[in-house]
């Protein structure tokens, strides 16, 4: 049984009831981990600290954290991060909605300059959109271009199409839809309302009707009791009073429901006081059994359940061919339904008239349905042929060779036929969208069992003790899968790289950090470098470790050039638009916090005495790449120490594209090198990249690296 990964949208509903107990929550500070889980820190007048997470990413959640499950807070915060800083800080939260039954939440934010909400898009790949007061997007995770919507800064938010609301169908829209279906009951349920496998499980176990039964033998009997297991299902919905539950199997969590499920009777459960303290506690667990799954135990306890997954592709692809078929016989219905009214003009006009014109000597709905009742008894051919006439819609069902159409009285034959092509025209570019996402689905099925295969021949490798020949090299790029190996770095906050001889440089963010480095890292064995161009960061070529005893060391000449390029490189000529500069370097007993007399040493500067060596028109050039061993990270710098130091890289000079504009789109382009993109996303973020590129606008060059 594979464990949950995103909540449904019954979750969802209960969710909704107890986040809203957080209105009036002033907003304290947002932080971006990675590049999909937002956190929101509160402050609740009643209940204190209030942490809120929102995730979009391969895990699809949004709850309250306990404090003793918030992971530290990360480094420099992302642009995205810093964006919503500015617009929340102090600002009061007033409630959070769900888009229809879609797995969508909207969280409203109010402060007196201006009204901030944050869609968060808890399906497919995932987003967090955030609108302005006149619901504009002021930014998003992804950026989203469809035929149905567009979901882009500037661009004005659209919710994707609604779907049915099984909490709030009337029986005879469920029954009407039931007698649409093809299938069984249970896929039924699932799909033609929604309710997804686990809930139209519980629903027919609740109902007491076989999962399995056709179609074409349930009847009544069977849909009234489905009908009435749905309103026992959506009280507690209603009331907000939860049962929530954390069911385990095997020791590990699987699934949180905000009440007990019949479908879970035989799996341990615990039962928690509100449905955000399950969520937590099951996702925090969650998180713990993926790390335990990465931990040791032998390539046997290590080995993915490949045909789990394998066999979760086919379920989707099923259910999809299902999809594809309904909208194909859908499409084709609606096409017969016009091409009937053509086929029967005169009567479906007799029909319009004579209701329209009864509308027009204001003659009540009821009145004008008794009429054509009348007419029918007597019988009258157009009069026959109504269903049904509908006064809060302004329409009238006819019905023609045993086919029902809806037909709106204020419009003519032609005008209704012309509306019906074209929802046929929209049940067809949902079919084309359908294709498409069966041709993933369908990708990421033979990419599992590509994965499964390359696993099981690696069992038949000889082990590195039973062959000394060197090893081989491995093609990452072409890797369905790459192993994460991430080792947290003190000098990660600092701007760093390692030159092509092992050594590392470190270089100043701001002024802070420049006077940081000098004054706790500069040891006298090490080489201190900058611009001639004032607003460079200060950049160290360190001779050892902090850790190790300083000593004196050769330091080859490239690693120097190197140390060079870097100091420029990040300097404020690359934000000048220029492509070379001069630096120079001293040793570290040069550098000194000490001005001369009568003059001032701002922060983060320092006075350089004796001769200096000077490396003249350095080019302004850095790469950015992703290394694979020993460690996987992405690592930027002078390209002669980036290029063979990863996997692969891309170069880079000074131009039009900004910093966060261009990290996008190395982003994009490293997904599009490497078979297995999770890997890129995990450990190469867009954000993660901007973290090693210069200040300003760049440009890729030619051949874009390696």
């Amino acid at each position: 049984m594979e464990p949950k990964q995103e909540l449904s949208s019954i979750d969802l509903a209960a969710l909704v009831t107890e986040l809203g107990r957080y209105e009036g929550a002033k907003v304290d500070k947002a932080y971006l981990y990675g590049d999909d889980l937002l956190r929101l820190k509160l402050r609740d007048f009643d209940r204190g600290r209030v942490d809120l997470f929102i995730e979009v990413g391969d895990i699809k959640r949004a709850h309250v954290v306990a404090p003793e499950h918030v992971p530290d807070a990360p480094g420099r915060p992302p642009n995205f991060a810093m964006m919503l800083r500015n617009r929340l800080n102090g600002a009061d939260f007033a409630g959070v909605e769900q888009f229809e039954f879609d797995r969508i939440l909207t969280f409203k934010f109010e402060r007196g300059d201006e009204d901030t909400e944050i869609v968060a898009e808890l399906f497919g790949q995932g987003n967090l959109a955030v609108l302005d007061e006149n619901r504009e997007v002021v930014s998003s995770l992804e950026t989203v271009r469809l035929k149905s919507r567009t979901v882009a800064p500037g661009s004005q938010y659209e919710f994707p199409q609604s779907r049915i609301n099984p909490l709030d169908v009337s029986y005879e829209a469920l029954e009407y839809k039931m007698n649409e279906s093809d299938t069984d009951v249970v896929r039924t349920l699932a799909t033609q309302l929604n309710l997804g496998g686990l809930y139209a499980e519980e629903l027919c176990t609740r109902a007491g009707v076989e999962k399995t039964l056709d179609i074409t033998e349930a009847g009544e009997e069977e849909y009234r009791k489905i009908y009435d297991a749905i309103e026992r299902l959506k009280e507690p919905l209603q009331t907000g009073e939860f049962d929530p539950r954390v069911y385990e199997k095997d020791g590990n969590v699987v699934d949180v429901t905000p009440f007990p499920l019949e479908e879970y009777e035989g799996l341990d459960s615990a039962a928690f006081d509100s449905f955000n303290a399950a969520l937590d506690d099951y996702f925090f667990r969650l998180d713990l059994s993926d790390e335990a799954e990465k931990g040791g135990g032998g390539p046997e306890a290590n080995r993915p359940d490949f045909q789990e997954e394998i066999e979760k592709q086919k379920r989707i692809i099923q259910q999809q061919e299902g999809a594809i078929e309904g909208f194909e016989e859908q499409a084709q219905e609606e096409r017969e339904k016009a091409e009937l009214l053509y086929a029967n003009y005169e009567l479906a006009d007799e029909v319009l008239s004579t209701v329209r014109g009864a509308r027009e000597e204001n003659i009540p709905w009821a009145d004008i349905a008794d009429t054509l009742a009348e007419g029918a008894e007597q019988g009258i051919p157009a009069a026959e042929a109504v269903e049904d006439v509908d006064g809060s819609t302004g329409t009238v069902t006819i019905t023609i060779d045993g086919q029902r159409i809806d037909l709106d009285v204020s419009m003519g034959v032609e005008k209704n036929a012309d509306r019906i092509y074209t929802e046929a025209k929209r049940v067809e570019e949902k079919k084309e969208g359908a294709l498409e996402a069966i041709e993933n689905t369908r990708e990421k099925l033979e990419a599992v069992e590509k994965r499964r295969d390359e696993w099981e021949a690696s069992d038949d490798e000889p082990d590195e003790d039973e062959d000394d020949e060197e090893k081989p090299d491995i093609d990452w790029l072409s890797r369905n899968s790459i192993p994460i190996r991430k080792q947290d770095k003190w000098y990660d906050r600092f701007r760093w790289f390692e030159t092509s001889d092992g050594f590392l440089v470190i270089g100043g963010r701001n002024a802070d950090q420049n006077e940081e480095i000098v004054k706790k890292y500069l040891n006298k064995h090490d080489l201190f470098f900058h611009t001639q161009a004032h607003g460079g960061p200060v950049t160290i070529l360190k001779a050892t470790g902090p850790s190790e005893p300083a000593r004196d060391v050769d330091i080859p000449e490239q690693s120097r050039e190197e140390a060079a390029q870097f100091a420029v490189a990040y300097s404020s000529i690359w934000k000048e638009g220029r492509f070379a500069d001069d630096a120079y370097m001293v040793s570290a007993d040069q550098v000194s916090k000490t001005p001369e007399s009568g003059e001032y040493v701002e922060k983060g500067s320092f006075v350089v005495r004796g001769d200096r060596t000077y490396y003249e028109d350095v080019a302004a050039e850095v790469a950015v790449g992703l290394r694979c061993e020993p460690d996987t990270r992405v690592v930027g710098g002078p390209p002669s120490a980036i290029e063979d130091d990863t996997e692969t890289s891309i170069r880079l000079q000074p131009g039009r594209y900004a910093q966060n504009d261009m990290a996008k789109m190395l982003y994009r382009k490293f997904r599009e090198r490497f078979a297995d993109q999770s890997f890129v996303r995990k450990v190469a973020s867009a954000d993660m990249i901007q973290e090693f590129l210069p200040s300003g606008g760049s440009d890729i060059v030619d051949g874009d690296g390696n």
